[in-house]
């Protein structure tokens, strides 16, 4: 911005011009002092807008932090807000261990960050102040008290944060407690029902009705034991219940359980009842047995009875015994009666189609057939026995009433003969003709009884013929009687 005045050679001389030279030394020193003047107020402007530009620098790092800081504090509080935990202790737990975390490292940087906002803040408006400029306000929503009242909300959401991650924690200990508890009464009542179906399995009832009738009254204690013992399994399903009501995460393991001892209940009920079942099979095959053991002693006492060598030593004794056997004859019906039963009873229980469909034989189908059969032998032989005591009381009894007929045909022969063999034939006419008189009516009495005698005779004849075991005392009494 100098003019040239000079050249080299004007000054490279002997005598150079000092006019000249002063001159153009005072235009250069000029020049260099309104220079001096220019830089002295560039850097008072360049200051001046060094200033403004740091401030503009520390607003803008201020707002942006003031943004990144608010950014994250309305995040925590939605992170901090969310009830969706783990649904496990050890999920629990570890939430627990995070959030812990957040409080010991995350917070707290956080936490000097707001400081060091403060202090930002506090610097840029102390620098605006020195340098006689309108201090920096922060805008709605960045200030610092928007910062306290979003950190204030921060601090109780996380302090109901860690009031719901406690009672969550609780709720899973509890949770863990009842399920342990499940599995220890799940485990005891698996144990208990497969030992009692081991136990009602067996079928040890005994052969004879003694036996039988004590192992029905252990089945009945076995079965007042078995049905107290269902409000205990109740117990299972009730606290599986209360698992399932809580949403306990191992949901599936503990219904899977409870499912199991509800199976082994039921089939631990259906083999309670099918015991019960072979056990009153049992019990009526034995009833049925005794019922057989006591017609057979009825049968031998009634028998000695109809063995008795006894068919009467006069009439009057044979229909006596004639009624007893009577009697006798009445209690075989009644044992006819029950033995038709028994055996109807075996046949339709034990020996019929649906009884061999079944499967289950409380005995060998022989050996009930066996029974049967001596049972209905033994009945047969009764009757027989019986139809032949009747036989020879009934031969009995005729051949006594035959005696006895004969007895008074005797009589009334002997009454007759005394009459004729009176030698009074009379002393006068009318004695005579009285004598007559009567003689004729003894003449035609002795006709018209004359069938009657034959009728007796006919009787012991037939006694005779038929070869009845009285027949000799029979054909001794014809003899005396019609030679008389």
């Amino acid at each position: 911005g100098l003019l040239k005045l000079l050249d080299a050679e004007d000054v490279f001389v002997e005598q150079p011009d000092e006019k000249s030279i002063i001159t153009y030394v005072v235009t250069y020193y000029h020049y260099f002092s309104k220079m001096k003047q220019e830089t002295v107020q560039g850097k008072r402007i360049g200051k001046v807008v060094g200033l403004a530009m740091e401030n503009d620098r520390l607003i803008h790092e201020y707002e942006t932090l003031t943004s990144d800081l608010l950014k994250w504090i309305e995040a925590t509080i939605d992170n901090l807000g969310d009830r969706n935990f783990a649904n496990s202790l050890n999920g629990v737990q570890q939430q627990l261990s995070q959030f812990s975390n957040y409080r010991k490292v995350e917070k707290p940087a956080k936490f000097v960050e707001k400081g060091n906002l403060e202090v930002l803040l506090f610097t840029l408006q102390s620098k605006m102040r020195s340098n006689n400029q309108k201090p920096y306000m922060p805008r709605e929503g960045k200030m610092i008290s928007d910062i306290n009242k979003a950190w204030d909300r921060l601090e109780k959401a996380e302090h109901e944060r860690e009031l719901a991650l406690r009672e969550e924690l609780i709720r899973q200990e509890k949770l863990e407690q009842l399920a342990s508890r499940f599995n220890r009464k799940a485990s005891m009542r698996e144990t208990w029902l497969s030992e009692n179906q081991r136990l009602v399995s067996q079928d040890n009832f005994g052969f004879d009705l003694a036996a039988v009738e004590a192992a029905a009254k252990k089945h009945e204690a076995i079965e007042t034991d078995i049905m107290a013992y269902g409000e205990r399994v109740q117990t299972v399903v009730a606290v599986c219940r209360e698992l399932e009501i809580e949403n306990y995460h191992d949901m599936s393991r503990i219904t899977a359980r409870k499912d199991n001892v509800t199976r082994l209940w039921n089939y631990l009920g259906e083999l309670l009842a099918a015991r019960r079942q072979r056990l009153e099979l049992s019990l009526d095959l034995q009833q049925n047995f005794q019922e057989m053991i006591y017609i057979l002693d009825s049968m031998d006492e009634i028998k000695v009875r109809l063995l008795v060598d006894d068919y009467g030593k006069h009439l009057m004794g044979v229909q006596d015994l004639l009624q007893k056997h009577a009697l006798v004859e009445a209690d075989i019906k009644v044992l006819g009666d029950r033995v038709t039963s028994v055996v109807e009873n075996c046949q339709k229980r034990f020996l019929s189609e649906e009884a061999q469909v079944a499967g289950y034989q409380p005995c060998e189908p022989q050996i009930i057939l066996e029974r049967m059969q001596q049972l209905e032998e033994a009945y047969g032989e009764l009757v027989r026995l019986a139809v032949e005591r009747r036989s020879r009381l009934e031969d009995s009894r005729k051949f006594w009433k035959f005696y006895w007929d004969m007895a008074d045909e005797d009589n009334w022969i002997k009454e007759k003969d005394q009459i004729v063999s009176v030698v009074d034939i009379g002393h006068d006419l009318t004695t005579i003709n009285s004598l007559l008189s009567k003689h004729r009516a003894l003449e035609n009495e002795i006709q018209s009884h004359e069938p009657q005698l034959m009728s007796v005779a006919k009787v012991g004849n037939d006694l005779v013929n038929e070869k009845h075991f009285a027949a000799d005392r029979a054909k001794q009494q014809l003899q005396d009687t019609l030679s008389r």
